[in-house]
């Protein structure tokens, strides 16, 4: 069945939530872990032709992850309920897929427990332009803490830093990378701040 989501829509709140398997036409969906506290950490992102697995967490019985579901943008998807059960081919890319998911958020604990906040910072606006083409940002302080799971006061501070090195321009409710090979030295840990 084909479904769309306006921006900030929660399709999919936990291990609780059934929903059924997305697959995305268009839009980017956010995929997420919140603390009990609130604080959210960004897992990974998916576009177009990307499958959620974790959507139908209570088909995939030995899975237990507490995720959600987010439109990052208005996003045109399809949800299938029983598909995994009915066909071996989808059953075995549904394995291969959690495998690469996998992956993907073991390389996000590792950045997050090897790599300094700088670096990390840099690469996510550096992703954040691709993922947008475009090399400005309508991102809050707020909303980049909440992708990177740390607080906006670091973010800011950070951001200020970057400023004053000439890497990006700060505005309200966005900012603009001016300087992606400075970025880019962050995000490959070759230049630290102060």
């Amino acid at each position: 069945m084909q479904r769309t989501a306006p921006k900030g829509t929660l399709l999919h709140n936990g291990s609780a939530d059934c929903v059924g398997l997305f697959v995305v036409l268009d839009g980017v969906l956010r995929v997420f872990a919140q603390s009990e506290g609130g604080k959210e950490i960004t897992l990974y992102r998916l576009l177009e032709r990307d499958i959620c697995l974790f959507s139908a967490a209570c088909i995939l019985s030995s899975v237990q992850f507490d995720m959600q579901v987010q439109a990052e943008t208005d996003t045109n998807f399809l949800v299938y309920k029983t598909l995994m059960q009915e066909s071996l081919p989808v059953a075995n890319f549904t394995n291969q897929l959690m495998a690469s998911r996998f992956t993907e958020v073991m390389w996000l604990l590792d950045q997050i427990l090897s790599k300094s906040f700088d670096a990390r910072l840099a690469a996510f606006l550096l992703e954040e332009a691709g993922v947008r083409q475009s090399t400005e940002l309508p991102l809050t302080h707020e909303q980049i803490a909440g992708h990177l799971g740390t607080a906006r006061e670091v973010v800011s501070r950070m951001l200020k830093y970057f400023e004053s090195e000439g890497a990006v321009e700060l505005f309200r409710g966005g900012l603009r990378l001016t300087d992606a090979g400075r970025l880019e030295n962050w995000a490959q840990g070759r230049k630290q701040p102060v």
